[in-house]
């Protein structure tokens, strides 16, 4: 015998197909609920609310149909043709199926990210099925909420070029940044562009992964920096800072788009890393901070934090960093091969020796200056 839900359900149907009940709004929700609530419903059952759901739906208001299309697009037993029928409702309603899971091969979600109007664009970007290729396509249509859903869609993971179309607009985009950085399955070397508006433990992480970076492939040692180049830096600082971070930008290659980023940040970490790059020992370039006589050349905690960042930070790894902050390629370095034995009694300059202890008189006038003392 039919059930009682089919029997309900074959009747309702047959009054709507004939046109001898005007049926309400909520009923075809009900019966969605009704069917929604069993484990297994039977196959009678979904027959009767097929034939019900086909002749309603052309028929009823846009808000029921997006309420069922919330409700069944993720349904494992949603009869396919009631779902095509909502989908042929199409704005909101398609919106709804696409973003509660309604399934859809890979043609057709690469093609509604490409065709589909912004509203679709986003429910694309929101989809935990979402393929390489449609990622990559909605980040080209270059429309905010849809890249804020491609960083949020933690079940999708970001390409690298998707990733590097993103890291470029967070620049101008905040938002951007503390979603990307947020995200623990983008790696750390790869956000290195964020480093300054990353935290503590995601700094480190930057820095620890681009030495581990360098370790595989080290970089050409830059030339020494000379003493009168950075005297000359020194005494600018005091009176032109932009002047001195430009002819320091300069020097490593980052140009004025490194300049305007040192020169913005109020931290002060972009200009000791520039300073570390360029091969200024830890008290110079300490001194140099000092020399700017700003807000951060005032704080002691500060000043400390700066000198706790250069003694960590390699120069190669500082020069990545700071270029990929400003956006900047790093400047390609031919290396030149050289035979070095493996052991040189006569101490050729040509031989890398025992780094040498530096030098602590500058660090220590330096901290005299701000009234401090070495601990330990």
């Amino acid at each position: 015998m039919p059930s009682r839900i089919t029997s309900e359900l074959a009747q309702l149907a047959r009054l709507a197909r004939d046109g001898g009940l005007d049926l309400s709004q909520v009923s075809l929700r009900v019966k969605a609920d009704l069917l929604m609530s069993l484990p297994r419903p039977p196959q009678e059952d979904l027959d009767a609310f097929r034939e019900m759901g086909e002749a309603l739906i052309p028929a009823i208001d846009d808000a029921t149909a997006v309420i069922l299309a919330r409700k069944l697009a993720g349904w494992r037993y949603a009869p396919v043709s009631v779902l095509q029928a909502l989908k042929s409702r199409g704005g909101a309603v398609v919106v709804a199926l696409l973003r509660h899971g309604m399934p859809l091969p890979t043609t057709e979600i690469e093609a509604l990210a490409e065709q589909g109007d912004d509203e679709i664009a986003l429910a694309i970007a929101e989809r935990a099925d979402l393929t390489a290729t449609a990622a990559l396509i909605l980040a080209d249509r270059d429309l905010r909420p849809v890249d804020l859903a491609l960083i949020a869609n933690a079940a999708s993971p970001l390409s690298h070029m998707v990733l590097d179309q993103l890291l470029a607009r967070s620049r101008t985009e905040p938002s951007y940044a503390q979603l990307l950085l947020a995200r623990p399955d983008i790696a750390s070397a790869d956000l290195a562009p964020l480093y300054l508006q990353a935290g503590p433990q995601r700094k480190t992480a930057i820095i620890e992964s681009l030495t581990a970076l360098e370790s595989f492939a080290p970089a050409e040692r830059r030339p020494q920096l000379a003493p009168e180049l950075f005297a000359g830096w020194l005494a600018t600082v005091s009176d032109d800072p932009a002047g001195a971070f430009g002819a320091i930008a300069s020097y490593v290659g980052g140009g004025q788009a490194l300049a305007e980023a040192m020169e913005a940040d109020t931290s002060r970490d972009l200009a000791a890393l520039a300073l570390t790059a360029a091969g200024a020992s830890v008290e110079d370039a300490t001194r140099f901070m000092i020399r700017l006589g700003d807000e951060a050349a005032h704080s002691v905690d500060r000043i400390f934090a700066l000198v706790a960042l250069m003694r960590l930070v390699r120069p190669a790894v500082a020069l990545r960093i700071i270029m990929q902050v400003a956006g900047v390629r790093a400047p390609v370095v031919n290396r030149r091969g050289r035979h070095q034995p493996a052991m040189d009694p006569s101490n050729s300059p040509n031989r890398g020796g025992a780094a040498k202890p530096e030098s602590q008189t500058l660090i220590s006038d330096v901290m005299r200056k701000l009234g401090l003392r070495r601990e330990g």
